[in-house]
C-alpha cells in the first residue's frame, strides 16, 4: 500500500495488510475475564507477544462519534460527528447523523483508495454504512463496503459483493443478536483469505455488552468468536489493532432498577413545560437494549436564559458529574460547539440520564441497564498483534488504531 495523507496525518506505505477492528462496548473487563475462563487463547498470545494497553475514547463515548474518530483519525470537533442524534437548529428538529453530508472530512478509507489501495469496511449496522462508505468509489473493483443487516441484499450504490449472506454462508442476522458481530468477524476473516485488502475495518454491534456483564457466559462466548478472527487474521499475516468505540458500565440500583435522572422532566419543573429541550445523543433505531437512557446529554435554553445559573442547578443533582457550558464542553471534549446545545450534561459512572420518565420505553429491557456514554466509559482495550512503543492511558487514543497499525506494517517490523 502507498503511503497517503488524510485529515493531517501521514500513513503508510505498508506491506502487509492492516485490520481494524472496533468492538463495540468492549469494557476490557470482558477480555479480562474472557481470559480468565480461557476462551481467548489467540488473544492471550498476541498480547504477551505484541502490545496491549488501555487507550481513550472520544467523547461523548457513543458509536457513531467513536466509529467517526476511528475512521478519520480525529475527534468529533474535527470530523462534525458528536453522536447518534442532535438538534439543528436551522430546521428547528432533531436529526440522526447517519448521512454523509453531516461527515465535515474525508475518511482514512477514501484516502487509501484513492491513493490505490484495496480497502474492505464491513460494519454490523447499518447506520454506519453512509458514513463509514462516504467519498469510496464502489465502481473501481477494489472497494467493498457492507452492513451485516443489509447483507442479504446490495447497498443501492453497490458494494462490491451481491448478496453478502449467501457468499458467506450465513443467514441475515437479526438486529439484536450475536449473530450480527459474528457476521462481521467471519466476513473479515473471509475478505482476508479471498480479496487480500490492503486497509480493513470491521464494526461490531454492543447488544451482547449491553445485556451481559463480563465474565458472563454469554459475553464470555462472544468474546471466543473475536478470539477465532482475530486469531485467523494474525495467522495469515495481517497487522491487527483490535479496540473499542466506548466501555460499557451498569445503570442500575442493587434490585436491577435503572438509575436515571430524567432530565426534561426536572427542566420542567424548574422552568416550565417547554422552556428548555433536553437532546440524549444516544438515540438511534436499536434502543430495545439500553431504552435511550445513556450517561451524556445536551440541553437547548430559550434565547435569554440564564445558562449559567442553571448549570450551577444541574451540578446539584445526584447522579450527575459534570454540567457545563456547551463552549467549553467543546473544547474540553473536543466537539464541534454548533452541534451540542448550551448545557453538556455527564452522569455518574451508575447513573443514566434520560428525558421524560414517560418517554422512555423501557419494556424490551430484560435485563439489568448497562449503558455508556460518559467519561467512566471512555477507557477501552487497544490490541495490537506487533511490538510497540505506545503510551498507555489518556495519550493513547482509539482512533490512533490505523496509524499504529500502518506503522507497523512496514518492512522490519516483526511479530517482537
Amino acid at each position: 500500500m502507498r503511503g497517503f495523507s488524510a485529515n493531517g496525518r501521514d500513513y503508510g506505505p505498508a506491506d502487509k495488510p492492516v485490520v481494524v477492528i472496533c468492538v463495540d462496548g468492549c469494557e476490557p473487563a470482558y477480555l479480562e475475564e474472557a481470559s480468565a475462563a480461557g476462551v481467548t487463547p489467540a488473544l492471550d498470545a498476541i498480547r504477551a507477544r505484541g502490545t496491549s494497553r488501555l487507550a481513550r475514547s472520544a467523547m461523548p463515548s457513543f458509536t457513531n462519534p467513536n466509529n467517526m474518530s476511528i475512521a478519520t483519525g480525529r475527534p468529533p470537533s474535527v470530523h462534525g460527528i458528536c453522536g447518534n442524534f442532535f438538534y439543528d437548529r436551522d430546521v428547528g428538529r432533531e436529526v440522526m447523523m447517519n448521512d454523509a453530508e453531516f461527515l465535515r472530512v474525508p475518511t482514512i478509507f477514501a484516502a487509501a483508495s484513492g491513493a490505490g489501495a484495496r480497502v474492505a469496511v464491513v460494519t454490523a449496522k447499518d447506520k454506519l454504512l453512509a458514513l463509514l462508505g462516504s467519498g469510496l468509489d464502489f465502481r473501481n473493483g477494489r472497494t467493498i463496503c457492507l452492513s451485516a443487516e443489509r447483507s442479504s441484499s446490495s447497498t443501492p450504490e453497490g458494494n462490491g459483493i451481491d448478496r453478502a449472506d449467501r457468499w458467506l454462508g450465513m443467514e441475515q442476522p437479526h438486529a439484536y443478536s450475536m449473530e450480527l458481530s459474528e457476521f462481521v468477524f467471519k466476513a473479515g476473516s473471509k475478505l482476508l483469505r479471498e480479496w487480500w485488502p490492503d486497509l480493513m475495518y470491521l464494526s461490531t454491534t454492543d447488544y451482547i455488552q449491553h445485556k451481559f456483564e463480563p465474565g458472563h457466559p454469554t459475553a464470555n462466548a462472544f468474546c471466543g468468536i473475536l478470539d477465532r478472527c482475530v486469531g485467523e487474521l494474525d495467522a495469515a499475516g495481517a497487522v491487527v489493532v483490535a479496540t473499542a468505540d466506548h466501555g460499557m458500565k451498569p445503570k442500575h440500583g442493587p434490585d436491577g432498577t435503572p438509575s436515571v435522572v430524567y432530565l426534561q422532566d426536572v427542566l420542567d419543573r424548574w422552568l416550565g413545560e417547554g422552556a428548555a429541550r433536553v437532546l440524549l445523543p444516544i438515540t438511534d433505531p436499536y434502543v430495545a437494549h439500553h431504552g435511550a437512557l445513556g450517561s451524556f446529554a445536551t440541553v437547548y435554553l430559550e434565547d435569554g436564559a440564564d445558562a449559567r445559573g442553571m448549570i450551577a442547578r444541574l451540578r446539584s443533582l445526584s447522579g450527575i458529574a459534570e454540567a457545563e457550558s456547551g463552549s467549553d464542553a467543546a473544547a474540553r471534549y473536543e466537539l464541534p460547539p454548533d452541534r451540542i446545545g448550551d448545557i453538556v450534561l455527564v452522569s455518574e459512572e451508575g447513573t443514566a440520564i434520560g428525558a421524560s420518565e414517560g418517554g422512555h420505553d423501557l419494556s424490551m429491557l430484560d435485563a439489568p441497564l448497562r449503558s455508556h456514554g460518559g467519561l467512566s466509559e471512555q477507557t477501552v482495550p487497544f490490541i495490537l498483534n506487533r511490538k510497540a512503543d505506545l503510551p498507555d492511558g489518556t495519550a493513547l487514543r482509539n482512533y490512533d488504531a490505523f496509524q499504529v497499525a500502518i506503522s507497523a506494517a512496514t518492512e522490519g517490523n516483526g511479530d517482537g
